[in-house]
């Protein structure tokens, strides 16, 4: 009988009154999440509470053959001889579970001879086994839970041996398999029994379906009114069928989901719903089970000579990784034949091209990839189904400055103006020119720059800010509904490099109490600041390339001003500006490809303690330099390009050579603009294609060589190949896990509200893109990949502060844009201080009339000169300079001077009034929802009481089989 601990107060309690009658005094109804646990307990069988009670043995000898009997490193298909039992002590797959591996297990045996080893290796051919599936052992029963691959030529072998002996201590069962398209790979298949899972699931406090009913309060509704959420209810199901929702029938039942959990106990056994052992625990927590004591597994003797993560480094291991449970396709449709295995029902349902529109089966995609994958599409749904409103509302402003473009009073002025002659944009081979020649420049310029450029602004700086604090919610409730409220990250293994260059400077862990190697703090401040160093000149790096596409637009602009295709002349500004931005996003590109390079080796020679110090570094690096990379370019358009041209007479050259460049009379928006959609449109085609198209093309050339050395080998066809051979010519997840990913959607989050104001219609793109993306990340991981870890986490990791960090740059950058870039301040001044509406008190179109005229000014070119296209003397240019008949020509007017003070004031009334309602919004939003608060307390409340409920039950029932007398309060 377990030993049951009551406290002195529930004691009190049990002896007045029974715990049921206590639950009876509310009468509770079982809510959706209960209903499973509720079927399952009402139709549980009798005897299976004596069953459970049951203590745990160990699973049934299996014959000694070759199927069963393993040596301490292969399998062995004839008697040993006594020398070969000397040097290896065979093991049962079934012998001491319970037994754990210490220093002095590890070397005990003496060396081998690597030709012995592979001679019994190689026996392994000669077995007369039935075809494999694939999914099991030989026998057919037992599960598949990880597969390792080695080189059969890797000289590791004593390692290898010591390891997978240690592993068989550990409770795990082995199996090897050639491989059918390569003789010199092996596989090793590991199964871990029932009481191996038990045991580490108990010491990982993996959290079990709880058997006993599971209720929920139910008193909230009924104060509000049944009635009311009956008619509610029928309402709904009067109104069309939401198609975006994937059919119930469509997914199996995950229970786990739907009931109450705890964390697993041995002890207590018997409160868990267990109508089948080799169900009861799902693959992926099977999967993270064995990879828990791969990682804790000792091959040589040592502190640090432990971990399958070190085997795969110094090339013992080829490859590690669970299987994929049987193919993604089937030969018979899923709506009659119903799924074949979980990854077939995600291709279906999920990865498919044909459901594009379809909401994603969260539940599924975390029980087969584990819960950081499940959180990252997730979190890429959620930033999807967000992208909609600021999509809708961007289209909605470049739709009403289409429909205003013939309108627009300054587009008006620049095609009207057939006598404006403007100075030459060039001093050599360059002629003066008129500004109607620019009208279809002027009229694109009025679809991203009118006057819902700053209401759409603010809407996307809100927008972020609500995005943000929304997943915070829905980041709460899922966590709440997979568990993972009370779950702890477990205390991380030391990477092995920094063990290896820290292993003579030890300290204790103040968590676990072990000694543990130690990085002074004077050697990492020099590797950080080393690193600090290497950053700061990889973004030197990003300027002078930045610089480089600068010099080629002047030079473009000079060749493209005086060039002899009249088409090209008059659009000089197009030539140039796309062009260069072609150029830049080639140099982005090739950038890119350096820049992980180098943040890979910054990262390393930090020597981080941890994997997840490890990915964090490497991430903050990545997004740094991409986002640098792909922003540098943006940001001198937006705030540099035509702010330091100078004037006619007195330009401003580079070098002394070439004169800077200037900006469009209707602004320098549609500079921008043009430079965010290429570079955005470009990098979202060549991301899909790297993402998707290089790993088929990688998988293709594997599968040609695999049915190369299948036809060698007897082999036809794939199908013919059991699963771990399929699932090693399949691509290995990046070895930076989901950083990759991540870091494409926050470049694109930054990408869509930083400079937002010069192009609205960038979230609509970013909305289309995702749309692809979910599905060709569903594709990748469901048919491309192999199957990763099943690991934990909680949410998003270090991306959530930098999503924060890019929801601040865009406020400010923003209002620089419409302060600074766009036209939207100097119409606004001269509307209510120059143009014919003053003092009238209202703004219209019209009162921009003569705007045009008013933002040139006037050069004397001199006399003009024989043969030239326009006989005058003065032409113009934008700036607001007075004329050279003043008595103080060429120096700023007082109108520029207004100007300038109007956009320095609406920066900081922009900034202040943003972030104000921003911090209004995130107060206002709570970071988790007030009922699944309630809801939390409540279950929590009721899981106590059903704990003690069962205990008391359990002890009844033991008391009563055992003929001792009990009281019908306490037993």
């Amino acid at each position: 009988m377990p030993n049951l601990y009551v406290s002195p107060e529930l004691h009190d309690l049990c002896m007045h009154t029974s715990i049921s009658e206590i639950l009876k005094e509310k009468t509770l109804k079982p809510s959706r999440r209960s209903l499973p646990c509720l079927a399952q307990s009402q139709t549980h069988p009798h005897n299976l509470n004596h069953f459970l009670s049951v203590p745990l043995s160990p699973e049934p000898k299996a014959n000694t053959n070759a199927h069963s009997v393993s040596a301490s490193c292969t399998h062995i298909t004839t008697p040993p001889t006594d020398a070969t039992k000397d040097q290896y002590a065979e093991e049962m797959e079934t012998g001491a579970y319970e037994s754990r591996t210490d220093e002095s297990l590890l070397i005990q045996q003496k060396p081998v001879s690597r030709g012995k080893l592979e001679a019994r290796t190689d026996s392994v051919r000669g077995n007369n086994a039935p075809t494999p599936s694939g999914l099991t052992f030989r026998d057919g029963k037992k599960r598949i839970d990880y597969i390792l691959v080695y080189k059969k030529s890797s000289p590791q072998v004593e390692k290898r041996c010591t390891f997978e002996r240690n592993l068989r201590a550990e409770g795990l069962m082995l199996e090897k398999e050639p491989s059918l398209t390569n003789n010199d790979i092996m596989f090793v298949k590991i199964h871990a029994p029932w009481d191996t899972l038990c045991k580490y699931a108990e010491q990982m406090n993996i959290r079990m379906p709880f058997r006993k009913k599971c209720y929920f309060s139910d008193w909230k509704k009924k104060t509000m009114g049944s009635r009311f959420h009956l008619r509610c209810r029928q309402v709904k199901s009067w109104l069309p069928r939401n198609p975006m929702k994937l059919d119930k029938e469509a997914l199996p039942d995950l229970e786990e989901t739907d009931c109450y959990t705890a964390p697993f106990s041995r002890a207590r056994m018997h409160h868990f719903t267990i109508n089948n052992r080799d169900s009861f625990f799902s693959n992926s927590t099977r999967s993270r089970i064995v990879h828990h004591v791969l990682q804790r597994t000792k091959y040589e003797d040592g502190k640090s000579k432990m971990g399958i993560n070190r085997l795969l480094g110094n090339g013992t291991y080829e490859a590690a990784f669970p299987p994929h449970e049987g193919s993604y396709k089937s030969r018979h449709p899923i709506k009659t034949h119903g799924p074949q295995n979980h990854r077939h029902l995600l291709y279906e349902r999920w990865a498919r091209w044909g459901i594009w529109y379809k909401y994603q089966p969260l539940d599924l995609i975390r029980r087969y990839f584990g819960e950081k994958i499940g959180l990252y599409f997730a979190w890429l749904g959620w930033y999807t189904g967000m992208l909609i409103p600021a999509a809708l509302v961007g289209l909605f402003v470049f739709l009403y400055g289409l429909f205003t473009m013939d309108s627009s009073q300054v587009s008006k002025e620049i095609c009207e103006a057939n006598t404006t002659i403007m100075c030459p944009m060039c001093e050599v081979n360059c002629s003066a020119w008129i500004l109607s020649d620019s009208c279809v420049y002027a009229k694109v310029t009025h679809l991203f720059d009118n006057g819902g450029t700053v209401f759409f602004a603010i809407f996307m700086a809100i927008w972020a800010t609500v995005f943000l604090e929304f997943w915070k919610r829905r980041r709460a409730e899922l966590t709440y509904d997979w568990d993972l409220i009370d779950w702890e990250e477990e205390e991380e293994e030391l990477r092995p490099q920094f063990e290896a260059k820290y292993s003579r400077k030890e300290r204790v862990n103040p968590i676990s109490g072990k000694p543990e190697p130690f990085q002074p703090f004077t050697d990492k401040l020099s590797r950080l600041m080393v690193s600090v160093s290497g950053i700061f000149f990889m973004i030197s790096l990003v300027l002078t390339a930045v610089f480089a596409v600068v010099v080629f637009r002047l030079i473009a602009m000079e060749k493209f001003a005086s060039f002899q295709w009249e088409f090209v002349k008059k659009n000089w500004q197009f030539a140039t500006s796309g062009t260069g931005v072609c150029i830049n996003f080639m140099i982005i590109m090739s950038l890119n490809v350096v820049y992980e390079k180098v943040a890979y080796l910054l990262t390393n020679l930090e020597h981080p303690r941890t994997e997840s110090e490890w990915e964090n570094s490497f991430a903050l690096k990545m997004f740094l330099f991409q986002f640098v990379n792909l922003n540098s370019s943006t940001f001198y358009i937006a705030f540099f390009l035509g702010r330091f041209a100078g004037r006619p007479g007195d330009y401003n050259k580079l070098f002394n050579r070439w004169r800077m460049e200037e900006c469009h009379p209707s602004g320098c928006l549609i500079d921008l603009c043009l430079q965010m959609g290429v570079i955005m449109v470009l990098k979202q085609i060549w991301n899909n294609f790297m993402e998707l198209g290089y790993p088929l093309l990688q998988n293709w050339w594997s599968r040609r060589k695999m049915r190369r050395a299948g036809e060698q080998n007897n082999v036809e066809g794939k199908e013919q190949l059991p699963q771990w051979d399929k699932d090693w010519n399949l691509q290995p997840m990046n070895a930076h896990g989901l950083v990759d990913e991540y870091l494409e959607m926050v470049l694109q989050f930054g990408f869509t509200t930083i400079f937002v104001a010069a192009f609205p219609l960038a979230p609509l793109l970013a909305l289309l893109n995702n749309i692809i993306e979910i599905r060709l990340d569903a594709y990748k991981f469901v048919t491309q990949w192999r199957r990763p870890m099943p690991a934990r986490a909680t949410d998003i990791g270090i991306w959530h502060g930098i999503l924060e960090g890019i929801g601040v740059v865009a406020v400010i950058t923003n209002a620089f844009v419409i302060a600074i870039t766009s036209d939207y301040i100097p119409r606004f001044v001269y509307a209510f201080k120059y143009g014919p509406c003053v003092d009238k008190g209202y703004r219209h179109e019209q009162c921009l009339k003569g705007y045009m005229n008013s933002s040139l000014s006037v050069f004397d070119m001199g006399e003009p000169k024989n043969g030239s296209q326009y006989q005058t003397r003065y032409c113009r240019y934008r700036d607001y300079r007075e004329p050279p008949w003043s008595s103080e020509p060429y120096e700023f007017t007082l109108q520029f001077w207004h100007v300038l003070a109007a956009r320095l004031a609406f920066i900081i009334v922009f900034e202040h009034l943003v972030f104000g309602i921003k911090t209004f919004i995130a107060h206002l939003i709570p970071d988790m929802p007030k009922d699944l608060c309630e809801r939390m307390r409540r279950e929590k409340y009721l899981m106590q009481e059903m704990m003690y409920e069962a205990e008391l039950e359990h002890l009844q029932k033991e008391r009563k089989k055992n003929g001792k007398r009990y009281h019908h309060e306490w037993p």
